[in-house]
């Protein structure tokens, strides 16, 4: 953590001045009993940023809230859970636009300065009546960010909301996702917001640098969502010139804003569906760092290496055929593989080529700690990368076979 950054774990999307947030249950889907219509607005127009899946079948909040932040700025976001709005055709896009038309009717805003963002079951039109009806009984207020990030939930079964306090200014943040998880953006959503007054190119420059390094180096199933954005608004509530990449305070803000999304990303992978560990990779000595993020995602993503950490079973030989099938540059004879022992310290497994003498008793202790650490060493170069992942298991079989029914 990087000193003059305070996180404050109750912290949430509204700590940063001049940012409210309300929810209701409105009934978006009929078979639960939540918060599922949420609205997060700034009391000044925001410089803004957004990343977005990559994945080809994009839904129709993405593709309209794309166009809304296409001008630097927003001032507010709707989000509705229940129902994804994803492969809904003409009506779905028409819907999405509905939602940002019903919430800048509500805070008398116009339309296009609001994001838009949906969760859930994909392929089924949003009950835009409840929706409606929603939007206009929610009541904002500074102290509405929890449950902002209760609304946005589905599958999870916790809130998951942090901020972090720096200087005179602050970030907040609230996520959602537990399931189709894996980011490559830029079922997650992500919403952040700061006070401090900043520089719109250098807040989306920002924006990418710590997704790049947090969100998109998860994982929990290898899928992809239809859904997937990481949205900043920053307001400047905090006064001071803005800032950008010359500003003193550049780093800091940078450093704060990958502090929380760190956060927030560790706390979907704690929260995977079925999910019972939590895998740290980390890789060193990479050619480069699109390679250290390969490999470091290669493993947490492999099926193999997610079984072996559920069942406590260390067939090691599976993290290193994840790094061989990565596309890294990858010298078996200059590579080490250390796992984490409940002692804090490292107990080496392979070197140089060849495995070295180990009391399988005292490997298996390595995964039965809830964060289940690997390192692994390459020896082709200086660059570094940490992923973060689940465990699999029969629960999460079980629920994303029974999710519609």
């Amino acid at each position: 953590m990087s000193e003059g950054i305070e996180l404050l774990l109750e912290g949430s999307v509204t700590t940063p001045r001049g940012f409210n947030a309300g929810a209701v249950h409105a009934g978006v889907r009929s078979d639960w009993d939540k918060l599922d219509v949420a609205l997060l607005c700034s009391e000044a127009l925001c410089a803004a940023a957004g990343v977005f899946t990559s994945n080809r079948l994009q839904a129709a909040p993405v593709v309209v809230t794309r166009q809304h932040l296409s001008s630097g700025q927003t001032t507010a976001v709707v989000v509705s859970a229940g129902c994804a709005n994803a492969a809904t055709g003409q009506q779905g896009h028409e819907n999405a636009i509905r939602m940002a038309q019903l919430a800048a009717a509500r805070l008398g805003l116009d339309p296009h300065d609001v994001v838009v963002a949906s969760t859930g079951v994909i392929g089924t039109q949003l009950p835009m009546e409840r929706i409606a009806g929603g939007i206009e009984k929610i009541t904002l207020s500074p102290d509405g960010g929890l449950d902002f990030a209760r609304a946005i939930m589905t599958t999870d079964t916790k809130a998951k909301h942090i901020a972090a306090c720096c200087a005179n200014w602050s970030i907040g943040g609230a996520v959602k996702g537990v399931g189709m998880i894996h980011p490559n953006m830029a079922t997650m959503l992500c919403f952040l917001t700061t006070d401090a007054a900043a520089a719109q190119p250098f807040l989306a420059a920002a924006l990418k640098e710590a997704v790049d390094v947090t969100f998109n180096m998860i994982d929990i199933d290898s899928d992809t969502s239809t859904n997937d954005m990481a949205v900043i608004l920053a307001n400047g509530a905090a006064g001071g010139p803005a800032i950008d990449v010359a500003h003193p305070e550049a780093p800091l803000f940078v450093a704060a804003l990958t502090a929380v999304c760190t956060h927030l990303a560790k706390a979907m992978v704690d929260d995977a569906e079925g999910g019972t560990k939590v895998i740290e990779a980390r890789v060193e000595g990479a050619a480069s760092p699109s390679d250290a993020r390969a490999a470091a995602r290669g493993i947490v993503s492999s099926l193999g290496v997610k079984t072996a950490v559920y069942g406590h079973d260390p067939n090691w030989g599976r993290i290193l055929a994840a790094v061989g099938n990565s596309g890294a540059l990858f010298a078996m004879e200059r590579t080490a593989l250390y796992l984490g022992s409940p002692d804090g310290k490292e107990l080496c497994l392979f070197r140089e080529g060849a495995p070295l003498a180990c009391d399988p008793a005292q490997a298996k202790a390595c995964f039965t700690p809830h964060e289940v650490r690997f390192r692994v060493e390459l020896g082709v170069g200086a660059s570094a990368a940490t992923a973060w992942g689940s465990d699999l298991t029969e629960d999460y079989v079980r629920l994303n076979s029974l999710y519609t029914t």
